[in-house]
């Protein structure tokens, strides 16, 4: 049986080499769960780590009741990860943290209000604590991408989301297409809102991210959408006897 079935929302932590925080998002998502709006449970996405953070993770899961994990022993980069714990998890909603937690748990509550009439709500990063030269990329890569995929989202790399898992199950995922979640849920015709959420500097680990995947990726990706755009299917049953 898929533990996850028994919860409204489980919060997906995908994990590469991010041992130095865990004792940290152990603690906060622990004194979060109780808060939360609906049952949650954690579920960790170990992606490859190779600096003992599945040890790490074993030991948080063996005493924190509503702490799952799954492991590859290969690293397939942040939207395979999302994807592999979207496939595992049965519960109602969907929600998504990173494990360097300059987001605050507390504030997946923002989003739960909004989560049954909106397919995706995504946070906002208020007051952004990151370098000048690292939000002037995202600015840049951001309104390349609403000019390409028309999706008006203002920050799709905010790493606080909730979303409807029947649809999240349908997205089509393709590597990169973490910065696309606004994009890739208007193909199906789902709602997303955004919300200022806090951001706070990384304070354990490093950044799995430079200017050359920051920028290069997401504008070869914007291509691959507008082109799966065109040919994406569609189709509504009006009638049946089946």
């Amino acid at each position: 049986m898929n533990k996850t079935k028994d919860y409204e929302l489980t919060i997906i932590i995908p994990v590469y080499n991010e041992v130095d925080n865990l004792d940290r998002v152990e603690k906060e998502l622990a004194a979060f769960l109780p808060k939360s709006l609906v049952k949650a449970c954690v579920l960790f996405v170990n992606d490859g780590s190779t600096d003992g953070s599945l040890d790490k993770i074993h030991d948080i899961c063996g005493r924190q009741k509503d702490f799952f994990y799954i492991s590859s022993e290969q690293n397939h980069g942040l939207s395979t990860a999302m994807k592999a714990g979207i496939d595992t998890i049965e519960s109602k909603y969907t929600g998504y943290i990173d494990a360097d937690l300059q987001t605050n748990p507390e504030d997946f509550n923002l989003l739960l209000k909004y989560a049954p009439d909106y397919q995706l709500v995504a946070g906002i990063r208020a007051k952004r604590k990151d370098s000048v030269f690292k939000k002037l990329q995202s600015k840049i890569a951001n309104g390349f991408r609403r000019k390409m995929t028309g999706d008006t989202a203002t920050d799709t790399g905010c790493p606080l989301k909730v979303m409807w898992s029947s649809y999240a199950r349908q997205l089509p995922f393709f590597d990169g297409m973490h910065r696309f979640l606004p994009a890739l849920m208007m193909l199906l015709d789902g709602k997303f809102k955004e919300l200022p959420v806090r951001h706070y500097p990384r304070i354990a680990g490093v950044s799995k991210y430079h200017l050359w995947n920051r920028l290069k990726g997401p504008f070869l990706d914007c291509f691959a959408y507008r082109w799966m755009k065109k040919r994406f299917i569609r189709y509504r049953i009006s009638e049946q006897n089946i």
